[in-house]
């Protein structure tokens, strides 16, 4: 019987997945108008260098997905001062200042999400799943 898992053609070279550094990784997948999601919870795991890169991308227009959007100097912060950021969906932001400004001139849109309804909403996301039922 045929292995039904066999997607690649035996011959056909398979792409690398290790990269020298996060810019080349990056390099023609970013841009205007996506949307990001990337990990992190306050200073904690949060992918510095491909942040940067993607700082370094001059993307426009991005919707941000995370617990947060980092904090002075921190995390999606450097995105988000390069006003590359157009729309967030956070659990908690309140200690960007520069969030909070763009918010309240209206240049930002920011969907807040309880933290397990967040971590919910992505699982089921990556599941296929189009919608769920949450008590909040």
């Amino acid at each position: 019987m045929p292995n039904s898992c066999a997607c690649i053609a035996e011959d056909a070279p398979l792409k690398s997945k290790v990269y020298p550094d996060a810019h080349a990784a990056l390099a023609g997948l970013v841009s205007d108008g996506m949307t990001i999601m990337a990990g992190g919870f306050g200073l904690c795991g949060v992918p510095e260098h491909l942040v940067s890169a993607l700082r370094d991308s001059g993307a426009k227009n991005l919707t941000v997905i995370g617990n947060n959007v980092g904090c002075d100097g921190h995390g999606m912060w450097q995105v988000l001062a390069n006003n590359q950021i157009r729309k967030v969906l956070a659990s908690y932001v309140g200690e960007n200042k520069i969030l909070e400004q763009r918010y309240m001139s209206g240049e930002i849109e920011i969907e807040f999400n309880p933290q397990g309804t967040l971590a919910e909403r992505i699982r089921a996301g990556g599941a296929g799943i189009p919608a769920f039922y949450t008590r909040t």
